[in-house]
């Protein structure tokens, strides 16, 4: 039987992430980029091995990047697609699993497009526009938050009174789930454990960051909650802040509700702290030169990251290993380092040269000598996505 190819798509309110998996190979035949869409400046950019192209789509929406993308997709495939996954952040308590979509899956992402405005749209169109272009071609949706839903009750309900969770579904859900199922297999692929046997400390570090406690496969507890503001310090998300946050600055400045969710979605974090960029790698030049704002938003990082996976520990019997990922994870042995240190109580320690090697997409374990295990695995969701599509298929 030859391998099969699963094209990934990922929606963005103006956006569009896809990529080619084949089963059989490592790297991806064809990955792209579709942006600004619905905008005079709308393009789609993809690369086939090392080679890279444009192609300009003024005005034009999702629909129009996926008239351009699929046809390649089938090229680059040899006229053998096999299916396509879709990503989509927000699947509520309906959804436990990855599934092949039907009427019925379609109208249970736009029931929960109110506890992800932003996102599950989005998501929508795209879905909508490739069963359009490929009407008999199997479609599957992976949904961020299905991993989660293995989280025991006290892990997820918020104390509340209860009428709101039962008739607004107000709980914690958690997302990233895709990375976190991921790396912890990955991880215990890595250390040869069984993953119905294994417990891992998860961090996903990127521009969006959360933690998570891994138990035998299953998402015992996350960081993120509701909504993906919970939890960790980020790029311009401020993570967790106290309640009462939101009436106060209404009181003392008079913002409207709008004004503060904006402040803490899209102005905090590391942005804020810093009061100079979001990105951890011109944080890290600057702190260097000594940079106080910089400096600040660094250490604040590290230590609500150690915080929390100190926290996550209380949901794990055993603690197999720590695993970073993301693209923070991946790449910033200054922030992995930081972080350990934090984490002494726990016997974490570095090795400095291990962890000074592990960037820029390579893999390995970090720790010290007597130390337990930490280790860099690089994430890989549309592999992921593709993965649970086949087992559909199957």
């Amino acid at each position: 039987m030859p391998a099969r190819n699963i094209l990934v798509i990922n929606c963005g309110s103006s956006s569009l992430k896809f990529a080619l998996v084949n089963e059989s190979q490592d790297t991806f035949p064809l990955q792209g980029l579709a942006e600004r869409l619905g905008s005079p400046e709308a393009v789609v950019q993809w690369q086939i091995g090392d080679t890279k192209e444009t192609r300009q789509i003024p005005n034009g929406a999702h629909r129009e990047a996926l008239e351009a993308i699929l046809p390649l997709a089938q090229e680059v495939a040899g006229g053998q697609l096999d299916g396509i996954g879709h990503r989509v952040v927000h699947g509520g308590e309906d959804f436990t699993a990855s599934c092949l979509i039907d009427d019925a899956v379609l109208e249970g992402i736009r029931a929960n497009a109110q506890l992800a405005p932003l996102h599950n749209p989005a998501n929508l169109i795209g879905i909508e526009a490739a069963m359009a272009l490929f009407p008999g071609l199997p479609q599957v949706v992976v949904f961020d938050t299905a991993f989660h839903q293995a989280m025991p009750d006290y892990a997820y309900r918020y104390a509340v009174p209860e009428f709101l969770y039962k008739e607004h579904a107000v709980r914690r859900y958690g997302f990233h789930g895709t990375s976190h199922r991921f790396v912890s297999k990955r991880a215990a692929e890595m250390l040869q454990l069984p993953v119905d046997d294994s417990c891992w400390l998860v961090a996903h570090l990127g521009n969006g960051c959360s933690t998570c406690a891994v138990v035998n496969g299953e998402s015992r507890d996350t960081s993120m909650g509701l909504t993906p503001l919970e939890g960790l310090v980020m790029g311009t998300r401020s993570g967790d802040v106290d309640p009462a946050l939101h009436i106060h600055l209404t009181r003392t400045l008079g913002w409207t509700i709008e004004q503060v969710d904006n402040m803490l979605t899209r102005e905090s974090g590391l942005k804020g702290l810093s009061g100079l960029s979001n990105d951890m790698r011109t944080l890290h030049e600057a702190l260097e030169s000594g940079h106080a704002g910089a400096t600040l938003a660094f250490e604040v990082f590290c230590y609500r990251l150690a915080k929390s996976l100190a926290g996550m520990a209380c949901a794990l019997p055993q603690v197999n290993g720590l695993v970073f990922t993301g693209g923070i994870g991946e790449n910033s042995a200054a922030v992995r380092a930081r972080t350990i240190e934090h984490l002494k109580v726990f016997n974490f320690a570095v090795d400095a040269e291990a962890n000074a090697r592990c960037t820029r997409g390579v893999a390995g374990q970090i720790q010290a000598e007597g130390s337990p295990r930490i280790l860099v695995v690089p994430t890989n969701e549309e592999r992921q996505i593709a993965l649970d599509t086949l087992e559909l298929l199957d």
